[in-house]
């Protein structure tokens, strides 16, 4: 997606911070902050400036709190070489769930502290949004997506990943993502009828032979959102896995494209604080100003992403609300990716993730 959703972002979820070493002016001392003030890593791009209209301004006009926005996403690297030269000097962040849950196990996080929150907004965000070390800024998908001009609304159109591997009934190009990145796993045991809510454990035997099915009809393993985003746009392909906003800015384009929302996988990203903040408590306040419904609908309204709070609904025009990953009706189709899964090791020490890796770099090349 836009807001920096690429390999690379997964890559850091998975590695250890190998990277520390090159990294050596990468951190500004916490001594140049003034008392109270916030240095908040808010992303870059339409997704960086979102965070500061819909959170960052608004903040600092309600508390008075002078808050600098950073321009770039949060990396395990950066946190480590933060705690290890013991020089904190951002005080709140945003990590993808992988990240986050690497950055907590190694004790990089600080609590969150959920006393300071109304009791109607802290119901109102979905409950795996809440963790001790982050809560849930936005919620995307990934979706089966497909050009209606190929697949018009008068003949059958595939509805479950069942049907995107059904080949012989619904003919044309495809394309999924890269075992490098994300991986199309839960998707390749829909298809081999795995029920949604029996995902997990992954049994990746049964992944990798379904995937074995699909194989010669793949024309590009993507890596990148923007990839699979020029893949629909030029037509390259007919069907294929997507971010749900990269689908949704295609859409609104113009291009002859629909999202097909049932068995959406839901991923998200946390707000996170990093261990150590000189101004934890004014990161805090931050956190849970940056997570109340009516700021998250202004929020999705600037950047087309979906809130965690679902009381920001109520917020908002039905038709903003429908390209949203976390709309109700989608929510209701939809599965959320279980990241501790992925993050679990076995007796040899290796991740689910890592496992994964290994097994597609074997698998892609035969």
């Amino acid at each position: 997606m836009s807001f920096r959703m690429t390999r690379r972002r997964f890559m850091q979820a998975t590695s250890s911070a190998m990277a520390v070493g090159a990294l050596p002016t990468i951190v500004d001392r916490a001594s140049a902050q003034s008392s109270g003030e916030l240095k908040i890593r808010v992303s870059g791009g339409a997704y960086g400036k979102a965070n500061i209209d819909a959170y960052v301004k608004p903040f600092e006009a309600e508390t008075g709190i002078k808050v600098t926005p950073i321009t770039d996403w949060t990396t395990l690297a950066q946190l480590e070489l933060m705690q290890r030269t013991n020089s904190v000097s951002v005080d709140v962040g945003l990590l993808d769930q992988g990240t986050a849950l690497l950055a907590a196990n190694k004790g990089y996080l600080e609590d969150v502290d959920y006393s300071i929150y109304k009791k109607e907004q802290l119901s109102g965000i979905v409950d795996y949004g809440k963790r001790p070390f982050g809560v849930a800024a936005v919620i995307y998908s990934f979706n089966m997506v497909y050009n209606t001009e190929r697949y018009p609304a008068d003949k059958p159109r595939p509805t479950t990943w069942a049907e995107f591997w059904d080949v012989k009934k619904f003919p044309g190009v495809r394309s999924l993502a890269s075992g490098q990145g994300q991986g199309p796993w839960e998707e390749a045991l829909l298809a081999d009828g795995v029920a949604p809510d029996a995902l997990y454990p992954l049994d990746i035997d049964r992944a990798f032979a379904s995937l074995d099915r699909i194989k010669p009809h793949i024309r590009k393993w993507w890596a990148q959102g923007s990839e699979i985003q020029q893949l629909m746009r030029d037509k390259a392909v007919d069907i294929a896995q997507s971010f749900d906003g990269r689908a949704v800015q295609l859409i609104d384009e113009g291009a002859p494209i629909e999202i097909n929302r049932n068995q959406a996988k839901l991923t998200w990203d946390y707000w996170i604080i990093p261990k150590g903040s000189p101004n934890a408590k004014n990161a805090q306040r931050f956190i849970e100003f940056a997570t109340r419904a009516d700021h998250q609908a202004a929020f999705a309204q600037l950047f087309p992403i979906g809130p965690t709070n679902r009381a920001a609904f109520k917020e908002m025009p039905e038709k903003a609300a429908r390209k949203l990953a976390t709309h109700p009706e989608y929510m209701a189709r939809s599965y959320a990716k279980n990241a501790d899964w992925y993050a679990e090791t076995g007796p040899d020490g290796v991740s689910n993730t890592q496992r994964l890796i290994n097994r597609w770099n074997e698998w892609i090349l035969r």
